[in-house]
């Protein structure tokens, strides 16, 4: 179960959040952002161990899911595979001006305008997104169990990701996003300008504890 101990329920906008505080002087945002079908509960599993200058703040995504739960895209029928940017540049959007907003309102601007973001498989693809489009705002990346979403190869070429941090965690076993499919998107990083930091261990559409050992070091600045 996600360790929900010092986070708080906030209703803000019509989102619902999950913030955990931070009372360090200068703080940094990361932000969460859960899976198909998940909440704003889901990514506190891999919050633990977190530095404590992180402001984290992890939203509800706001389509209901077919099966329960929540998603970042739209109702629809097909393979959750063909998941591309026409369906979560919305999203990414959505995001950016929720992350404005709430930090505006909590007096907490400065701390928001570079920040951090993982994601989880369907909220993988998503923080890939948000990192592409919009790459001025986003500092850290951490992509588990997920892919980077068709509809970004044109970006590629303008390398706007160089130099930029990049986690990627996934499972040789994973049966929802092929192993495959986590290594293609790798390349993609790379060839878009990122660093990356990958760790690959024998599980299914999961993290190991070894790859969120290597999570914890990565966010550890």
């Amino acid at each position: 179960m996600p360790d929900l101990n010092n986070t708080s329920l906030v209703t803000f906008n019509g989102w619902t959040l999950r913030i955990r505080e931070s009372t360090h002087q200068a703080p940094r945002l990361l932000c969460l952002i859960h899976g198909h079908t998940g909440d704003e509960n889901s990514m506190w599993v891999f919050a633990r161990g977190m530095p404590a200058h992180y402001w984290m703040v992890a939203p509800r995504a706001p389509h209901a899911a077919e099966s329960g739960g929540y998603s970042w895209r739209p109702p629809q029928t097909g393979n959750y595979d063909q998941l591309g940017l026409e369906m979560l540049g919305s999203a990414a959007e959505a995001l950016i001006r929720l992350v404005d907003e709430y930090s505006a309102s909590a007096g907490r601007a400065a701390a928001a305008s570079v920040f951090d973001v993982m994601g989880f498989s369907q909220g993988a693809a998503v923080s890939s997104v948000l990192a592409f489009l919009y790459p001025h705002r986003i500092r850290k990346t951490g992509l588990l169990a997920g892919f980077v979403p068709r509809g970004l190869e044109e970006l590629v070429t303008q390398r706007p990701l160089k130099g930029k941090p990049f986690f990627v965690a996934h499972g040789t076993k994973d049966e929802m996003v092929t192993v495959d499919r986590a290594r293609a998107s790798i390349a993609l990083l790379e060839q878009a300008g990122a660093r990356v930091t990958y760790c690959e261990d024998e599980v299914g559409h999961k993290v190991s504890v070894n790859c969120l050992r290597a999570l914890q070091k990565f966010f550890a600045d």
